[in-house]
């Protein structure tokens, strides 16, 4: 994950988190997975964060 790209999409961010892909969009419109807005309807996930996250150094 670190050498990959500097965000991810919400479904590949909970891929890692181990949840499913709706409830990686409902974490992120609660606000528990910090997100990146791009658009009305488009979020990414930075990389950076997730790790942090997930306890791992970054």
């Amino acid at each position: 994950m670190r050498s990959g790209p500097p965000t991810l999409s919400v479904g590949e961010a909970a891929a890692y988190l181990g949840v499913s892909r709706a409830y990686g969009y409902e974490m992120a419109r609660e606000g528990r997975l910090p997100v990146i807005k791009l658009g009305s309807c488009r979020v990414r996930v930075p990389t950076a964060a997730l790790i942090k996250m997930l306890g791992a150094e970054a």
